[in-house]
């Protein structure tokens, strides 16, 4: 089969809302660029964020900052924030939300027109800008006119299998359509990865099927880059567990927020025993222990979860406040949560680990290559503050695609290597070749169901060493798969490299689990339960067996100063 040749300054990988905000950003620079993705751009993982995104524009509270931002934001890592990072995307929180209004996004206002701003999680102000509970989605459809405006070219049936690189520089990528299987070798002076987390490969997880499968981890490894902190994975509590096909689907923490109650098996209020001030608006790292401890302490539901009751609250109130939360159940479960309750437990929900990225510009150490959102790590530590996600996204896109244009620009020659795109062709070569009798669906499965018994919401050193054993046996069988492409498509060939990226990204978290030897907010270690002040690290993954501790630099004095405890007693959860 022959190769697809296409030629262009900066090849953007992943077009949700950092892939594309660094797209528009080259393309406001007047730099050639090309955008690819392996789901339709409309469709990204970006439209399912709900709440809010996160700027302290002090149109509510005139007293914010956005020091006070970067305080709360490090307060909430529990110190395993990188400051530098932190100080970048608060300082310059405001302006990317000046893009989004540049584009024409359709903010919530007040009656005076003031972007309006809600409180959300541990934040000290109301600094939570948002469009009803469809946030994401709607910054999704702004940021996809933006481009077409701009002519941005974009590729959303292209799976890359590889980032191309020479002596630690990058020349482009390599990859295959999955619509009919035609090849594709992408030259490009610099590449940008915005491909997402890693938090498919739990059983119950908020991303959907296929996408979230660890593609950035395993193409910035190959590539020569590192994974930072792959062990903080955030789990949301509230995930429905039916039906099957929609495991791990969220139910909105406004569900909480409203007044909803949550009770074990045995009809308790169980959260009494965890944090009996705040009860159900707890943190989401303390909600999702809890849930979990109850349902493996054998207090659970019939079905493993505990009980999400809002029928107590006034009909008018759920249809007014709630409503996708009783459109959702009603679609999934034909359940009417005016008169029942909601069967939930913890799902995995964001990768607050990544790929390592200096604050600066988010290179990744390897020339030309880099990383930003869920792919990139540095900002949230060991929790995420509800809101920082989608903001993280506007600012770093907008620096990267700045700093991606000039090193393009700067670009004197470029060196390409014959042997790594035969590699990488040889690659896809060999999976199609595949007779074997196991079946890729399968084995993600067992990867997913280990993952979930043994590196769940809580850890510890036995179960982590069985998954790693487990994972030694899974990668043994991985040798024998079969691949299949037929007349519907190449999607099984995509199958297979998600595995691929699934089983490196498993093995990242497991083995930088075993190394975190206590306990830091979404991490819990049940045989070392305790905080660990020489643990105040990041974790560096740089492949199997390879785990180093880098320091995290001193918080700056005017941020310092601002940490406090922030209740969250009448505000929206997470």
């Amino acid at each position: 089969m022959t190769d697809h040749q296409i030629a262009t300054s900066v090849l953007v990988i992943g077009t949700g809302g950092g892939g594309l905000r660094a797209a528009i950003e080259l393309a406001e620079r007047g730099v050639d660029i090309l955008a690819v993705g392996k789901r339709a751009k409309s469709d990204a993982h970006t439209t399912l964020a709900a709440g809010g995104i996160n700027a302290a524009l002090a149109t509510m509270d005139p007293e914010d900052s956005w020091q006070q931002h970067a305080a709360d934001t490090i307060k909430e890592s529990y110190l395993l924030a990188d400051p530098e990072t932190v100080r970048i995307v608060a300082e310059n929180a405001a302006r990317g939300i000046e893009d989004l209004e540049r584009y024409g996004m359709p903010f919530a206002r007040e009656t005076d027109g003031r972007i309006s701003q809600r409180f959300f999680g541990a934040h000290s102000y109301r600094r939570t800008a948002f469009a009803g509970d469809y946030t994401g989605l709607e910054i999704q459809r702004t940021l996809v006119g933006r481009a077409e405006q701009l002519g941005v070219p974009v590729l959303d049936t292209v799976y890359i299998t590889r980032i191309l690189v020479k002596d630690n520089v990058v020349f482009g990528a390599y990859g295959f359509d999955v619509s009919d299987g035609s090849r594709y070798v992408i030259h490009a002076d610099a590449v940008v990865l915005a491909a997402g987390g890693h938090t498919r490969i739990w059983r119950r997880t908020s991303s959907r099927r296929d996408e979230n499968t660890g593609d950035s981890f395993r193409l910035a490894l190959l590539a020569g880059g590192r994974i930072r902190d792959a062990e903080l994975v955030q789990f949301h509590p509230s995930g429905l567990i039916a039906p099957e096909n929609a495991a791990g689907t969220l139910v909105s923490e406004a569900a909480r927020g409203e007044g909803g109650v949550l009770r074990n098996g045995l009809g308790e209020r169980f959260m009494s025993r965890y944090d009996p001030d705040r009860m159900e608006l707890s943190t989401r790292d303390r909600v999702a222990l809890a849930a979990y401890t109850e349902i493996k302490e054998g207090r659970g539901t019939p079905d493993g979860g505990v009980w999400l009751d809002v029928s107590h609250l006034p009909r008018d109130t759920i249809m007014r406040r709630l409503p996708r939360v009783y459109q959702t159940l009603l679609e999934l479960q034909m359940l009417d949560i005016t008169r029942e309750p909601i069967e939930i437990a913890p799902t995995a929900h964001y990768s607050m680990g990544g790929v390592w990225v200096c604050p600066e510009d988010h290179g990744t150490g390897v020339e030309g290559l880099y990383a930003l959102g869920e792919a990139a790590s540095g900002l949230h530590g060991a929790n995420r503050l509800g809101g920082n996600s989608l903001i993280e996204l506007l600012v770093y896109g907008r620096i990267v695609g700045a700093v991606a244009a000039r090193y393009s620009r700067n670009l004197g020659a470029q060196q390409r290597s014959a042997a790594a795109t035969e590699e990488a062709r040889r690659e896809i070569d060999e999976l199609l070749a595949s007779e074997g009798p196991e079946n890729v669906r399968a084995l993600q499965r067992t990867l997913r169901n280990t993952m979930t018994e043994y590196a769940g919401v809580v850890r510890d050193e036995c179960g982590l060493t069985a998954g790693l054993a487990e994972l030694d046996e899974l990668e043994g069988r991985m040798r024998n798969v079969g691949v299949h492409p037929d007349t519907a498509g190449f999607q099984d060939l995509a199958h297979a490299f998600d595995l691929e990226a699934a089983v490196l990204a498993a093995r990242a978290t497991l083995e930088s689990a075993l190394e975190r030897r206590e306990s830091r907010g979404c991490h819990n270690r049940s045989d070392y339960p305790e905080l660990d002040e020489s643990l105040q690290v990041s974790l560096v993954w740089s492949g199997p067996g390879r785990v180093e501790h880098e320091k995290i630099p001193p918080i700056p004095p005017d941020i310092g100063s601002l940490m406090r405890e922030v209740s969250t007693a009448g505000k929206l959860v997470e």
